[in-house]
């Protein structure tokens, strides 16, 4: 007799043949229509599940997994992981993994688009034109703030705070960084990367970008006190994670034009975005898009797909997810 496959949800739509790829060990139960959970539908579709493969924005936290005596992985698509309780996941035995790795370069190239088009003030010039204002030239119409040979400033050197700078060569920037944690001095001498405080690094940066993972720490870590330290003439950009920075305080602080510009790929309540932003022309937003590219989003689903197949032990890794987020789970469980 053939024995049951465990049952796993997908909380979103993915590639079909990552779904194909998972049927082979699970029952899936996929949600390919893409309609957005709430906790209740996310913990109802739960029950009896195994597994789960979910998308950054589903919130799954002890209210979610009470009583949910068969679930033992979440397998998060992205890097980034404050959607997760982990205390609360470790102490129901379920193991969390995430997706580091294989977006960093992709994320880093974003990072450098959104800062080139900040300080070029890219949006507000297609918007200028498209209106129908470009009539003549003159030597002051949407000028913006060098990029080559300025400072290039990066809060949180992790993979892609290092991706971003090793990017800045290239632009002949002086980079500065603050970091929890100081980097290996030949690490710093092959980014060409000076350790500031992080006062000297709101006063110093040209351009500063965002690049440190959401924790109730980072809470709002860039604010009003903050956004007062920095340059006028600066741009401000957040690849991290809403909630590292006040939105409100930011809309201010560009409305009244004490920094030059920002641009955000994450939000505050996202896919809500601040209501003060989008009457600011100073800004360039775009939609948590910074992983976009298909070869990334595949790599990102996949390894999400690999990880709980390890984590159910269904395969040939089984046992052996890549990236445990609490690892003290399977440890308990060999």
């Amino acid at each position: 007799m053939t024995a049951m496959k465990p049952s796993v949800l997908v909380t979103r739509a993915i590639f079909p043949d990552v779904i194909d790829r998972l049927a082979q060990y699970f029952e899936v139960d996929s949600n390919q229509d893409d309609v957005v959970l709430d906790a209740a539908a996310l913990k109802g579709r739960l029950a009896g599940k195994a597994g789960v493969l979910a998308n950054a924005a589903d919130k799954i936290d002890a209210g979610v997994v009470a009583g949910l005596p068969a679930l033992r992985a979440v397998c998060n698509m992205a890097v980034g992981y404050n959607n997760l309780d982990i205390p609360a996941l470790t102490a129901a035995g379920i193991v969390a993994t995430n997706t580091p790795d294989v977006l960093t370069e992709t994320t880093a190239d974003f990072g450098w688009a959104l800062l080139m088009a900040t300080a070029r003030r890219v949006t507000e010039s297609e918007h200028y034109l498209r209106a129908g204002k470009w009539e003549r030239w003159s030597y002051d119409m949407l000028v913006g703030m060098d990029v080559y040979g300025s400072s290039l400033g990066i809060l949180g050197m992790g993979r892609i705070g290092q991706a971003l700078a090793r990017r800045a060569a290239g632009f002949g920037m002086q980079v500065l960084y603050h970091n929890r944690s100081r980097l290996p001095a030949d690490t710093e001498r092959a980014l060409n990367a000076r350790y500031v405080s992080k006062a000297e690094l709101l006063q110093q940066s040209d351009h500063l970008v965002l690049v440190l993972p959401y924790s109730p720490e980072s809470h709002h870590a860039i604010g009003a006190a903050e956004l007062a330290l920095m340059k006028p003439t600066a741009t401000l950009i957040n690849l991290a994670r809403g909630g590292i920075v006040d939105d409100g305080a930011l809309a201010a602080a560009l409305r009244d034009r004490r920094i030059f510009a920002a641009g955000l790929d994450v939000f505050e309540g996202e896919p809500r975005v601040h209501p003060d932003l989008l009457t600011v022309p100073n800004v360039v937003l775009t939609p948590h898009i910074a992983s976009a590219s298909e070869k990334t989003r595949r790599a990102m689903a996949n390894l999400a797909a690999d990880n709980l197949i390890a984590a159910l032990d269904a395969g040939p890794q089984s046992g052996k997810p890549s990236s445990v987020i609490n690892p003290e789970v399977m440890a308990h469980r060999r």
